[in-house]
């Protein structure tokens, strides 16, 4: 990257801000920051956490752009990282939709901040904030990151059925029920119901079910075609959050006794249990209900 000006591997022909420095030294890389932003995947997101807390300066604060749940324990990140830095270090989450492609070409982009801390919100939103990215605060980090985290689930369900040739109808339909389930759950887990309607929930829920430069929908579209889970995740060549993330959403659902057959479905036909048409099949075959 530093030679070429490019990230070669994922987007190969943007090119990168010239201002841009490239470090391979952690602790040279972070030692006069009082602002890091991380944007590993979820999987990798813990360990980094661990080798970062040594390093920092006593007054930097931590914020990340990771979406999901820590492998194996299902914890959201924000508890990851309250765990490894305590309540002493200010720590944010930045979420959004927004696709890494539009942004690095400097397309309008609207994402939202946050934090428990407000100061440290407004502060981290004002580091970001520019006219063509637009940066809003907040302060439920639990209803962000069930979001951020949710929608990649929903993106496969909607995928599978717009590669079966379902038609718009619906995808709206899967759209509309998959975000009732994200109410649904944050509810239960003491989120914000606005935390969800936003554009951490529903902002980021629209784009990447209908935006083909999702991962996840990419890999419900291939699974709809009848790709095999293998085949779409290798062509895909990306960590696709969703295989990890809808068991950890199902954990989190049997825990509370919450109903979320969307989610059920996506997380049955990654597991290999059912296929997806058969998944659309009892999907479609639920008994009539009141919407609300």
């Amino acid at each position: 990257m530093a030679a070429s000006g490019r990230n070669v591997r994922y987007l190969p022909d943007l090119a990168l801000p010239s201002a841009l420095a490239y470090g391979s030294d952690l602790a040279a890389a972070v030692a006069d920051c009082r602002l890091v932003l991380i944007v590993t995947p979820s999987h990798a997101f813990a360990d980094l956490l661990r080798r970062l807390q040594p390093l920092l300066p006593d007054d930097a604060g931590v914020t990340w752009a990771s979406k999901g749940f820590e492998p194996g324990t299902g914890r959201f990140l924000h508890q990851v990282a309250s765990e490894v830095f305590g309540p002493q270090r200010p720590q944010a989450v930045v979420t959004g939709p927004s696709f890494a492609r539009e942004v690095v070409q400097g397309l309008p982009t609207a994402v939202t901040v946050h934090s428990p801390d407000p100061d440290f919100a407004t502060a981290v939103a004002r580091d970001l904030h520019s006219p063509m990215f637009r940066a809003y605060t907040g302060s439920d980090m639990l209803g962000a990151g069930l979001g951020g985290a949710m929608k990649n689930v929903l993106a496969v369900a909607v995928g599978v059925a717009d590669g079966m040739g379902m038609g718009l109808n619906a995808r709206a339909g899967l759209i509309t029920r998959g975000l009732a389930e994200m109410l649904r759950l944050n509810q239960a887990l003491g989120g914000r119901p606005e935390t969800i309607m936003g554009l951490a929930g529903l902002g980021d829920l629209v784009l990447t079910c209908t935006g083909d430069l999702s991962r996840n929908r990419r890999l419900g579209l291939a699974l709809g075609q009848g790709e095999s889970l293998e085949q779409a995740v290798a062509r895909i060549g990306q960590v696709v959050e969703s295989v990890q993330t809808a068991e950890e959403v199902m954990r989190l659902a049997r825990r509370h006794q919450i109903e979320l057959p969307i989610s059920q479905l996506v997380e049955r036909t990654l597991r290999g249990d059912i296929t997806p048409t058969e998944g659309v099949r009892l999907l479609l075959s639920r008994e009539q209900k009141p919407e609300f």
